[in-house]
């Protein structure tokens, strides 16, 4: 009898500890703080595993805005999209970093990569050279702010290449006004070279096309064809 009586109170106990239980474990959920979020999305990232490390960067960004650990997400965010080569992606991250974030210490950091995004679209000599443009000015931009930054040097033999490349675009156009005799053009591009890069390799031909081109002019002024039609 009593045997009958007692397993209907043990159920209602064991339903009121689970109803307990779970309640307090709703109650209990701690929410993963700063420093957890970020270090389980740098382990994300050094496990080369680059669309989970955003997507941690990101919630610590979401959730503790404020945090210091915040700003260096950010950056986590960029580098992430440059490691996988999401180079407009990563652009537009330390584009918003540097705007938000004028006086950071990491902001030369965020400025060589920012050019390094730019750099690593350079297109060939005979394609538009936008990229390009925008690496050389991100490296100057940089070189002047803070001269004496480790970034900074490194930024210098990218700036080099940067302008190189856009010498050796000016001299592929000038080549082609050569060829079709439209000199005055020709020359403009030779002396834009020797004027905006100097001294990254193309001196000896510039020299030589520069006075070659002069000379075709002098002798059709001569012959009073007059000079030819420029271009830019």
């Amino acid at each position: 009898m009593h045997s009958k009586r007692l397993i209907p109170v043990l159920l209602l106990l064991l339903l009121v500890f689970l109803a307990v239980g779970c309640g307090a474990g709703r109650r209990g959920v701690v929410k993963a703080s700063p420093e957890g979020i970020y270090h389980r999305a740098n382990q994300e990232y050094q496990n080369g595993r680059y669309t989970q490390a955003i997507e941690y960067f990101q919630k610590l960004t979401d959730e503790y805005p404020l945090s210091e650990l915040a700003v260096l997400a950010k950056i986590g965010i960029g580098d992430s999209h440059f490691s996988k080569k999401e180079y407009p992606e990563a652009a537009r991250v330390y584009n918003e970093f540097i705007f938000l974030h004028p006086n950071n210490e990491y902001l030369p950091y965020a400025m060589y990569q920012l050019g390094l995004c730019h750099y690593n679209q350079l297109q060939e000599i005979d394609r538009d050279q936008t990229e390009t443009l925008k690496a050389k000015i991100q490296f100057e931009s940089l070189i002047t702010r803070f001269p004496e930054s480790k970034f900074s040097f490194l930024a210098q033999k990218h700036l080099r290449e940067s302008n190189k490349r856009l010498a050796e675009r000016e001299f592929y156009v000038g080549l082609y006004y050569f060829d079709k005799k439209n000199y005055q053009a020709a020359v403009n591009r030779f002396e834009r070279i020797k004027r905006d890069y100097p001294n990254v390799g193309l001196d000896h031909k510039v020299d030589y096309y520069l006075e070659q081109t002069r000379k075709h002019l002098a002798t059709r002024e001569t012959k009073g064809a007059g000079p030819s039609k420029g271009a830019d």
